[in-house]
């Protein structure tokens, strides 16, 4: 009997995960514990390997589905079910011994030209020849609502349209000025990881009574120190950046205003404080916004926590971070400022409790020892959960970091 392999229990909450790539296709001999596919899921991508050796009957999903806990992702001709079906009075050392049975010995060309399937009705007398389409560009071209193909230019093998040459045909797509009432307009389907911000982001915003206070920081002292250290931590391979000592500021000021380092546990009605200090750090990566998750940051230097940013940030633009480096945050930064802007409304990264975001540092006319002076002036904004704390308490948490940050020597200080 054929073996199913469906998508099985990923743990973390997470119940869905879009199919992102296959591997293998119909009829591979794949052999057990090997890849098959590529799934996203609200955390990030990871490659699936097969728990059976055989070879594959079918896709249960095309490239580009939704596939939840359960469904079906291939059917096995398993090599315990070929050894069943060998007939009976078959020496036992032959049945003692099934072998996955190995894939057909054909050419590249002849495999291109096999998988080549005719899309569309046979013609009429007088009709133009059917197009020629791929599997996988058929079934594409169905979920994007492309009922006319003769509209797509193929690439392929003997000119038949492939799933590159759909998706490119619907980037290059534009419809009629009448279609929107106003003019062309072009629809990008909602896949991968903007999928996951999206549902998150409005889960947020229904979930907490989110509210935004603003502040300014004069940082012209810890500008003079990074400048004068970063010489000698890029010879030691270290790009050192201010982000470290945002996080330092803000760790020690989660010390004094707990209810900012919180969850909110709607189904027992508590506050959750968090006696731990774990940083979600927002990382821009071609697909939108990761945050991986800083462990301990309050047992780290700022060299330690320059090095472990470095490194989870490269993971995370290259989609190749684990999962238990996305988990377990307390509290979250994200650094807009490093792409321009000066005060923002972030929004809180669930379960936390409040959101710091960090601006651009800017040159300013500022009133430095009774006189005005040009000084480097950071501009920082605090989202919080109004459920769990007040306004006071949140201005009270801001003039604290930027207390720590104007005197980062405190910062040391002040370090376990």
């Amino acid at each position: 009997m054929p073996y199913e392999f469906r998508l099985p229990d990923l743990g973390e909450g997470i119940t869905e995960a879009e199919i992102r790539k296959w591997l293998v296709k119909e009829g591979d001999v794949v052999a057990e514990h090997q890849s098959v596919l590529e799934v996203e899921t609200d955390k990030a991508v990871a490659e699936v390997p097969s728990p059976k050796a055989g070879k594959v009957l079918k896709l249960g999903k095309e490239e580009g589905e939704i596939a939840h806990v359960g469904d079906i992702l291939l059917v096995l001709e398993t090599v315990e079910a070929k050894a069943a079906e060998k007939p009976a009075g078959m020496p036992a050392a032959e049945t003692a011994k099934p072998e996955i049975p190995e894939a057909p010995q054909t050419k590249p060309e002849e495999k291109e030209r096999e998988s080549v399937t005719v899309m569309g009705t046979l013609p009429e007398a007088g009709e133009e020849e059917p197009v020629l389409a791929l599997p996988a560009a058929r079934a594409l071209a169905k979920e994007m609502g492309f009922a006319d193909l003769r509209k797509i230019r193929g690439s392929g093998p003997g000119g038949a349209i492939t799933r590159e040459d759909v998706l490119r045909h619907s980037r290059e797509k534009t419809f009629k000025a009448d279609e929107d009432g106003f003019g062309p307009v072009e629809r990008v389907p909602l896949r991968g990881l903007r999928r996951t911000i999206s549902k998150n982001m409005v889960a947020a915003q229904r979930a907490t009574a989110f509210v935004t206070g603003m502040e300014e920081a004069d940082v012209t002292d810890l500008w003079e120190l990074r400048e004068r250290e970063k010489g000698a931590l890029k010879k030691a391979g270290l790009h050192l950046t201010f982000l470290p000592f945002f996080i330092k500021a803000a760790q020690h000021a989660l010390r004094e205003f707990p209810a900012l380092n919180a969850a909110m546990d709607d189904q027992q009605e508590e506050i959750v404080l968090k006696k731990y200090y774990n940083f979600g750090i927002a990382v821009a990566t071609p697909e939108g916004l990761m945050v991986p998750v800083l462990k301990d940051v309050d047992k780290k230097t700022i060299m330690e926590l320059s090095k472990e940013i470095e490194d989870l940030s490269g993971k995370a633009r290259d989609r190749k971070i684990a999962l238990e480096d996305l988990k377990g945050n307390s509290f979250t930064i994200t650094n807009y400022g490093h792409f321009g802007g000066f005060f923002a409304t972030p929004i809180i990264n669930a379960p936390d409790t409040a959101i710091l975001g960090t601006g651009r540092i800017a040159e300013k006319p500022w009133v430095y020892k009774n006189k005005i002076e040009i000084r480097k002036i950071l501009h920082l904004s605090l989202t919080f959960d109004h459920r769990v704390t007040d306004g006071a308490e949140a201005a009270q948490f801001l003039t604290r970091v930027v207390q720590l940050l104007e005197d980062p020597a405190l910062i040391f200080i002040e370090s376990a």
